[in-house]
């Protein structure tokens, strides 16, 4: 089959002279522009997370690939765009992506583990296992950050945000349940970001895999718990701000919050108390909306506390909104948020609204497809799931050496394809390994700045 599939084709009408193709160039890669990724993964050390933590049970006699070999191979391929352990099917031969996983490009005995390798890999990984890669994943990124930031100011402020989304199942996978919120069976992960001071970019912490049907707040106390301390272990001075949607609106979480002397931010459902308290606030916005004939918003605060909060009265946030759409009657939207924060109404709202963000950094780990949980076990597509964390934060930590204004603040499927997916052909000597890209290398800048940021030097002509 593959002696079929290299034969050579002949295109004849298609310009002044026929053109042929053939399938024959040795030693060449489509992934010429990956090996960016090692050079970050060696500032991140983001793979020691897996390899302290995987325990290498097998009969070493019977061994062809080491365990970081194994977690290189799943790394490096989903961050290429090869999330299933199908896919080694069609790259376990590609130079790059052979040395990648710390193999030699060379040897055409040494091929990167086949799918029954990856999958049984996969399924040996035990729950508590995940719990130690996702710790010191968390820490690793911090780590990185507070290394990437000596010699500047310190942060002031790290704002966390928390977010669930997702993650729909086709098949029997273990603890997939049926969601009524999102009208599928699914996942229920949950994504947990940091921002330094008020920088545009979200760095993901970590990912946790749930049950479909596991509560909003399901481990988040212990998370928050963990990560607080993580930060405050690393600037021992700095403010932090906790921002959550409607579904981590009670007394435990507000408790912790407070206990942790964090400020916090968090979405509320609209009750008949709640609008009682808006309806001064609403009628305004009505008036006015009635005035200028366009939405119209008024924003003010209430003191408030659910029967669950035993008594404790919090401050809530009232924006009050009108909408006006041509051809519809007017619409009220009402919005509450929780916060201990001092600020000024319309300054609060205006923060909550930040971590809308998160919405399209999830969407960047969808283009990773972490949603690619096929496996029967949960502790494998938890396993899974962290892996694709980690490509994306290897992604991240790349994207912010960028200095180009546009590519600083491209998506990962754009930095993917524009950086990484270059046919490249790999020559070795004895005393080195040349990749030659092509001159015409469309975004050739971009790729030398950020191989001189990770200690690439310029040399003479070979």
């Amino acid at each position: 089959m593959k002696e079929q599939n290299a034969t050579p084709l002949l295109f004849t009408n298609l310009f002044d002279k026929p053109i042929q193709v053939t399938f024959r160039e040795k030693q060449t890669s489509s992934d010429g522009g990956a090996i960016l990724l090692e050079a970050v993964s060696q500032k991140m050390h983001l793979l020691n997370a897996f390899t302290e933590a995987i325990d290498d049970a097998r009969q070493q006699g019977k061994v062809d690939h080491t365990i970081e070999e194994l977690v290189r191979q799943r790394l490096f391929s989903m961050a290429c765009g090869y999330p299933d352990a199908n896919d080694v099917k069609r790259i376990k031969d590609d130079p790059i992506l052979r040395m990648l996983a710390g193999l030699n490009p060379d040897a055409s005995d040494q091929s990167l583990g086949s799918q029954p390798t990856v999958s049984r890999f996969e399924n040996a990984i035990h729950l508590d296992t995940c719990f130690r890669i996702g710790c010191r994943l968390a820490e690793q990124v911090v780590h990185y950050h507070a290394q990437r930031r000596k010699g500047k100011r310190k942060p002031k402020r790290i704002t966390i945000d928390i977010d669930p989304t997702d993650d729909p199942t086709h098949g029997q996978q273990v603890f997939s349940f049926f969601n009524s919120h999102y009208d599928n069976w699914c996942y229920w992960p949950q994504t947990i970001f940091i921002r330094f001071n008020d920088e545009g970019e979200q760095y993901l912490v970590g990912v946790m895999l749930r049950p479909g049907n596991a509560s909003a707040t399901l481990w988040t106390r212990w998370v928050l718990r963990r990560l607080v301390e993580l930060l405050r272990n690393t600037w021992p001075k700095i403010r932090i701000r906790v921002r959550l949607d409607g579904g981590f609106a009670s007394p435990h979480i507000f408790d912790l919050l407070e206990q942790l002397q964090v400020e916090y931010l968090i979405n509320m459902g609209k009750n008949s108390r709640l609008e009682a308290l808006a309806e001064p606030l609403m009628a305004q916005a009505r008036q006015l909306a009635r005035e200028t004939g366009q939405t119209a918003r008024v924003f003010g605060e209430a003191r408030y506390a659910a029967h669950s909060w035993h008594g404790i009265e919090r401050r809530v946030i009232i924006k009050a909104e009108v909408v006006m759409a041509p051809g519809r009657e007017p619409k009220d939207n009402p919005r509450f948020v929780i916060t201990n924060m001092r600020h000024k109404p319309e300054t609060v709202y205006t923060c909550y609204r930040k971590r809308g963000d998160c919405e399209n950094r999830i969407k960047e780990l969808l283009d990773l497809q972490v949603d690619r949980t096929s496996c029967h076990r949960f502790e494998a597509n938890v396993f899974r799931v962290l892996s694709t964390s980690a490509a994306y934060m290897l992604i991240q930590g790349m994207r912010k050496r960028i200095h180009d204004s546009e590519m600083r603040s491209a998506q990962v499927w754009t930095l993917r394809e524009k950086l990484f997916k270059i046919a490249a052909r790999i020559k070795i000597t004895f005393r080195h390994i040349r990749i030659g890209l092509p001159e015409t290398f469309a975004y050739l800048d971009v790729f030398r700045q950020l191989a001189r940021s990770f200690g690439a030097v310029p040399i003479g002509p070979p």
